[in-house]
């Protein structure tokens, strides 16, 4: 239900900022649509109860004047205390998939992780919220 409305959120926000476009002058701008390897964006945020730095990975990217809007795999470091004996490490490597808006300097990214299944635990998807930048951009 969550991935649903996430997905939904997202189709609404691509569709409503090409349909409008910010300022007049940028009616003329062409859109551009690239696959890459890396694309500069790195991202602060937190999940499911911890938080994560992560930098954008292969990627499927469109342009368009400023804006610029990312669908792509996170490698990720996450940062979760674990209350149970034994105890997890406190920061593990993870590799999750998210949108990433961008204007200018700065994004914004909503990354989905998945947590495998445990003893305790079923596995599911966790969405997450995030606050970045753009390197590439400078």
């Amino acid at each position: 239900m969550k991935l649903k409305i996430v997905f939904t959120f997202i189709v609404l926000f691509l569709a409503i900022n090409l349909a409008f476009p910010q300022n007049l002058e940028d009616t003329e701008s062409k859109s551009t649509v690239r696959v890459s390897a890396f694309d500069g964006v790195f991202a602060f945020g937190f999940v499911n109860g911890g938080g994560f730095t992560n930098f954008t990975g292969p990627n499927i990217n469109m342009t368009y004047g400023h804006h610029k809007y990312i669908l792509s795999a996170l490698p990720s470091l996450r940062y979760k205390r674990d209350r149970s004996e034994p105890r997890n490490a406190f920061v593990t490597l993870n590799l999750g998939v998210g949108f990433t808006y961008s204007y200018k300097l700065f994004a914004i990214q909503i990354p989905l992780y998945y947590n495998p299944k445990t003893a305790t635990e079923n596995g599911e998807w966790h969405v997450g919220i995030g606050l970045g930048m753009r390197l590439n951009y400078l």
